[in-house]
């Protein structure tokens, strides 16, 4: 069996290889950019052998200027035409949702993408209503060639939050840890071992988006999400911690491991130093005998240090995946826009 190629890598020598020396033969120094961008594991870097089983191959993206002197569609057809059947033993014609070889302009490009384009600028309600998935695929990935000089500077401005909403929504993310963080013992109190359970789960999310986002990272779907935080460097103590919950069969053992994850996250929150610090010990929920971290009082925290009144004036909800849990919104670029739009942001 063949060693296996990334599909990045696979997708950077097929441009150079194959895809450029076509288009320099056809259209000599016709300016153009080319890259790997968007959806695939092979873009995020998480493709394996697995992958190769559909939607996957030797494939590229150009970028032309608009209203230059050839167009996309012409360009698509021409070198699309003159591809051998193969690069490497794999076809460069197959079957997929992403197309072997797709000719945009970069703003039609990104607007597909994020439901914008970046080079006009980005608005706050931008940020908030691009899932962090596709702010991952816009910035992951690889440009192969900027003839244009657009590529790496939209990649440049997407790569993070300004500062005032990284705190928004980190902030965000400690409230709902805060909403939901007594429901454990409650669940268990009552009986319901498996709500327990499932509360658990869904704070063992929370917590690994909350660690990339303090990582500025951008959490990806779920496929992805666990692969994503084993790579943070601060995250294998927190890892083992939130394991040990979810495997737990007991109350007590399960509120002990989240409780251990949630000291370590906030005194990686600590070291951040976007706020005062904030005292990173657990303690009762009340006079109940739950042990809670009453995250709360991280989100406050950094709610009161946000400088930017724009920001301030949100409505204390976060970016578009801190409140929808729609796979069907999420990879949907208008649809996430008119969600966000409907809190009020556009």
């Amino acid at each position: 069996m063949a060693e296996f190629t990334p599909g990045l890598e696979l997708a950077r020598s097929y441009y150079r290889e194959v895809v450029r020396p076509l288009i320099e033969a056809r259209w000599p120094g016709l300016a153009h950019s080319a890259g790997l961008l968007g959806r695939g594991s092979e873009v995020l870097g998480f493709d394996t052998v697995r992958s190769t089983d559909h939607d996957w191959g030797p494939r590229t993206q150009l970028f032309i200027a608009p209203n230059g002197s050839v167009e996309a569609d012409e360009v698509a057809a021409t070198v699309f035409a003159a591809l051998p059947a193969a690069y490497r033993g794999l076809p460069t014609r197959f079957e997929s949702r992403r197309p072997p070889l797709l000719v945009r302009t970069p703003g039609l490009f990104f607007e597909e993408l994020l439901g914008f384009d970046p080079r006009l600028g980005i608005a706050t309600r931008d940020w908030l209503s691009v899932s962090w998935q596709r702010l991952g695929e816009a910035t992951a990935g690889a440009v192969f060639h900027d003839g244009l000089g657009e590529l790496e500077p939209i990649r440049s401005a997407l790569r993070w939050y300004p500062e005032d909403l990284w705190r928004y929504v980190l902030a965000c993310q400690w409230q709902r840890i805060g909403q939901e963080e007594a429901f454990v013992g409650r669940c268990a109190e009552v009986g319901d071992a498996l709500g327990s359970s499932v509360v658990a789960a869904r704070l063992v999310r929370d917590m690994m988006q909350l660690c990339l986002l303090m990582a500025r990272r951008y959490p990806p779907y779920a496929k992805w999400l666990g692969t994503a935080f084993a790579r943070l460097s601060e995250g294998d103590a927190i890892g083992v911690a939130l394991s040990e919950a979810l495997a737990a069969s007991d109350y007590p053992s399960r509120e002990r491991q989240l409780c251990r994850a949630y000291g370590l996250a906030a005194e990686w929150h600590n070291r951040l130093g976007l706020t005062a610090s904030v005292d990173p010990t657990v303690r009762r929920f009340h006079d109940r005998p739950f042990l809670v971290l009453d995250a709360g009082r991280f989100a406050g925290a950094l709610f009161d240090s946000i400088s930017d009144p724009e920001v301030r004036a949100l409505p204390r909800v976060g970016a578009v995946d801190q409140y929808v849990d729609s796979t069907d919104v999420l990879s949907h670029a208008v649809r996430t826009r008119d969600v966000a739009a409907s809190l009020g942001r556009s």
